[in-house]
């Protein structure tokens, strides 16, 4: 895949590591031993940073892994290869969320994905139903966004071809509204902080990060989720804050209602990050899940 060096800036924490999944360096944090696996896959603009809340205490009792998605975080970004699956795509993350979980010896995971981490889990589900034994869908796209978003056919050919262009595109335009797309993640006027927000920053901006989003954004197209998710039996978490701007909170309760062995949590003043805004909240209620279902 012609895969950069990546290098996390400041010391790596307990855990974290850089794993090679079909040449592609993921980057990797995983603790705990025993109970059921659980695979945290964040959303866009984010990192695995957003699960910093719940990943130790949820370690106390499960085996957890968080990775870095591709074109986020300090996973390589290398350009995608005629012919090969793209790594970008949609059905490339879920295929990698299934070779990873057998890279590290695990047979099956519980999902916890958040806004379009949520929509990969979904997928992976679809493709890999032997791998997951539940999932957990924090404000996941579904029915809007990234979930159903496409270009025109005709019009692939021309971005593609721009690619080099798109990419510093890319670079200005996310770096213009980075801070104000992160604050409409939050119903608490006063976050994301300074701190947090320029600690996202550096996990979103480093090496060809630009590039590397335009071509997930070149890969993305309609999922086609809607009709496909009647055949998901696995047990499943939904949960919502109330205040959610980027996923309707309707969406969610209609996500619910459409998956056969759902159950719903709404989580109060909170917005589209629970894990982040609400953690106890949410680590107490997908804790409940986990002695339902998986104890």
């Amino acid at each position: 895949m012609g895969e950069e060096k990546r290098e996390c800036s400041g010391p790596m924490e307990a855990g974290e590591r850089f794993i090679d999944v079909n040449g592609l360096q993921v980057h990797c944090r995983s603790l705990g031993s025993g109970g059921p696996v659980l695979l945290f896959l964040h959303g866009s603009f984010l990192s695995m940073r957003s699960w910093r809340l719940v990943f130790e205490p949820l370690a106390e009792r499960c085996s957890v892994i968080a990775i870095d998605r591709p074109a986020f975080g300090c996973t390589g970004r290398p350009l995608p290869v005629p012919e090969k699956p793209n790594p970008y795509s949609p059905e490339g993350q879920a295929d990698l969320v299934a070779a990873l979980l057998e890279k590290l010896g695990h047979r099956q995971a519980v999902l916890v994905g958040n806004s379009t981490g949520g929509t990969i889990a979904l997928l992976a589900a679809i493709r890999h139903p032997g791998k997951v034994s539940g999932l957990v869908l924090a404000d996941a796209m579904v029915y809007s966004g990234y979930a159903t978003s496409e270009f025109p056919p005709w019009l692939y050919p021309l971005l593609k071809a721009a690619a080099p262009l798109g990419g510093a595109f890319a670079r200005v335009m996310i770096g213009a509204a980075f801070n104000r797309l992160h604050r409409t993640f939050w119903h608490d006027p006063s976050m994301p902080g300074k701190e947090l927000l320029a600690a996202y920053r550096r996990d979103m901006m480093q090496g060809s990060w630009g590039r590397a989003f335009w071509e997930l954004l070149l890969s993305s197209h309609n999922l086609g989720l809607e009709a496909r998710l009647g055949g998901i039996d696995v047990p499943v978490l939904v949960m919502t804050g109330d205040h959610d701007r980027m996923v309707k909170p309707a969406e969610t309760l209609r996500l619910s209602g459409a998956l056969p062995n759902a159950v719903l949590k709404v989580v109060p003043e909170c917005g589209h990050l629970p894990q982040e805004e609400k953690p106890e909240i949410f680590a107490e209620t997908l804790g409940a899940f986990l002695e339902n279902h998986f104890t």
